[in-house]
């Protein structure tokens, strides 16, 4: 087994993950078989619990394993299913030392950082990295492994160290670090600075790591002379500096990567370059080629409680660009904070009400996300709502699926207290439920989690359709509220389809509008499995219905198992006061987001 290692220096958010995801992709593109593994120095024994706000959004994996976002990037960018255990954090392994501490496993000896912590921490990556992810029996040939965080953040010392002596263990022929830093540009002086980059090489040194491979972060191309300036202080080659400058979007990464040979030094310093190829992009390419020349606009507004940051819903941005993408538009999503929909905002703060509303009107299809909590749940009602009395496509999520159910409670059924037991627990229609199996005293891990099978009950319905007309459909879950089985038999005789249900038949999966030109909502996470060549089959309906090609698509089969091969998502353009677009290496999509109040963010 070969490691590779990425860490970061300077700053976070420079890109580490979409690096790590890049590497792995050329690495693959060269004939070699990856996996990839993501270390969070933070003590939560995982992201489950853990707001969108403090790290972005919770990817969820087939094994009900809620991670770190990365893993999606991981995902779709290399086309594999990961574990749980592809994400070490510091929880998990103080976790499994004081178990066999407790279990007397240590005899009797002192449990230290070094070397009980650190041994355990590089037995996890040696277990983690022969699990077979890509569908096959046997082994990867090269494992990623992205540190989290900073070097020199204290929360990461055991982890530096461990990896030290793991490099150490492993050989030189079989292990490469690439550090991933900034090369800023002053405004004042103009020129490229390569001194915050020589500090990050120099404490990474101090730690007991050295660099095979320097990633520079930069806004354009390095310099030749700063190229030689850093080989010289941080003792790399010329060769092995890669300039990671700012591109149109993020699926030109790998292609910059290649352009500047990093598959070569990489290759070089593993003893790889006589079992691999040239690296084959071809349909990759295309695709990007394909991303950057769309014009035809697609308008979809993203009705939700966390529009302050985009990553915390970032699986769904991507599964969005992936239908935009095969159905030839360029995607633009319009921020919509439910809690600005609502009447009290109407008092409170009309221009935000008044600017809300506009971006709902101007869309051309509504996603209403998953999410916890009851703030601005009122306004996601009122979404839905509108969708439907405007026959806008619409699409719910977990969440979005019971409101899509309230609403039609309370103004098809008349039940105005209609409710979901997670806001009302009082209500007298209770039209969500807590889930039997679920807890209430204990949050982390106890959601319904993970792939679960969704069986259609209606040949004819757009969900069965769009799916090939399977008789199921696996797909991955995180909710701890359900459709109340007891009124399902009231929405059905008042025209509300359930068309997809899990094996026992009591719990709603898929639920749609029959004269609806499209407003599906899913208990599922359907954005968790969508790929750049295989979009999501319920995204691509949505973007599909809101281009008028629909009838083409459910003609044709439902959702292509292939569009352009393997691929992922392209990156957010920004404009700051001025008009003028940034574009940031870790952002989301080719497109511009809005808030609520119509600014650009």
């Amino acid at each position: 087994m070969k490691y590779v290692l990425v860490t970061g220096g300077v700053v976070s958010g420079l890109g580490k993950g979409v690096t790590a995801s890049s590497i792995g992709l050329i690495l693959k593109s060269c004939g070699l078989r990856v996996t990839s593994i993501k270390i969070d120095p933070y003590l939560n024994t995982d992201a489950g619990t853990m707001s969108p706000f403090e790290h972005g959004e919770v990817f969820v994996l087939d094994d009900g394993g809620e991670v770190d976002l990365d893993l999606g990037n991981y995902e779709r960018f290399l086309d594999i299913k990961l574990t749980r255990d592809n994400n070490i954090t510091t929880g998990k392994i103080y976790q499994s030392v004081l178990d066999k501490e407790r279990r007397g496993d240590y005899l009797g000896k002192t449990v230290q950082v070094v070397p009980h912590i650190t041994d355990a921490i590089q037995e996890w990556i040696e277990r983690v990295a022969v699990i077979p992810v890509d569908g096959e029996d046997s082994p990867a040939d090269v494992c990623v492994i992205e540190l989290g965080g900073t070097i020199g953040d204290i929360e990461s010392m055991p982890f530096i160290e461990a990896l030290g002596q793991f490099s150490y263990r492993v050989g030189a022929g079989n292990f490469c670090l690439i550090h991933v830093s900034l090369v800023p540009v002053l405004n004042v002086v103009g020129e490229q600075k390569t001194k915050p980059t020589q500090h990050s090489v120099r404490g990474l040194r101090s730690l007991g790591l050295t660099p095979n491979i320097l990633a520079c972060r930069s806004t354009t191309g390095l310099d030749d002379n700063v190229k030689e300036k850093l080989s010289r202080f941080c003792h790399v080659p010329v060769d092995s500096i890669i300039s990671l400058y700012d591109a149109s979007n993020i699926w030109r990464v790998p292609l910059i990567l290649r352009d500047q040979k990093a598959h070569e030094a990489i290759l070089k310093v593993l003893n790889l370059k006589g079992v691999s190829r040239e690296p084959v992009f071809g349909e990759w390419t295309s695709r990007t080629e394909l991303c950057d020349r769309l014009h035809e606009p697609v308008r979809v507004a993203m009705v939700g409680k966390y529009t302050g940051l985009s990553d915390s819903y970032l699986s769904v941005l991507k599964a969005l660009l992936h239908s935009s993408v095969a159905c030839r538009r360029k995607l633009f999503v319009d921020w919509v904070p439910a809690s600005d929909l609502e009447n009290e905002t109407a008092k409170e703060n009309p221009e935000n009400y008044r600017n809300s509303w506009n971006l709902l009107k101007g869309a051309d299809a509504i996603v209403v996300p998953g999410g916890f909590g009851d703030r601005g749940v009122e306004g996601k009602i009122l979404a839905a709502k509108y969708a439907r009395e405007n026959r806008i496509p619409y699409l719910g999520i977990c969440l979005g699926m019971q409101i899509a159910v309230i609403e039609y409670a309370r103004s098809i059924l008349g039940l105005q207290d209609a409710n979901s037991t997670e806001f009302d627990p009082n209500t007298l229609n209770p039209c969500v439920i807590f889930m039997p199996e679920g807890s209430k005293t204990h949050m982390g891990g106890t959601m319904r989690l993970g792939s679960r099978r969704t069986y259609f009950q209606v040949k004819d319905s757009k969900s069965t359709k769009l799916f090939g007309n399977r008789s199921f459909v696996d797909e991955r879950h995180r909710h701890r509220y359900e459709v109340n089985p007891d009124m399902v038999q009231q929405f059905e005789d008042a025209g509300l389809s359930f068309t997809g249900k899990d094996e026992t038949g009591r719990r709603m999966e898929i639920v749609e509008l029959p004269n609806h030109p499209y407003f599906i909502g899913v208990q599922f996470h359907p954005e968790f499995k969508s790929r750049p060549g295989k979009p999501s089959a319920v995204f691509l309906g949505l973007i599909a219905a809101a281009c008028g090609q629909l009838d083409s698509l459910l003609n044709k089969g439902g959702a292509p198992t292939h569009v352009l091969s393997n691929g992922t998502s392209g990156e957010k353009l920004h404009r700051n006061g001025n008009g003028n677009g940034t574009t940031l290496a870790n952002g989301s999509l080719d497109g511009i987001y809005r808030n609520g109040n119509g600014v650009h963010v």
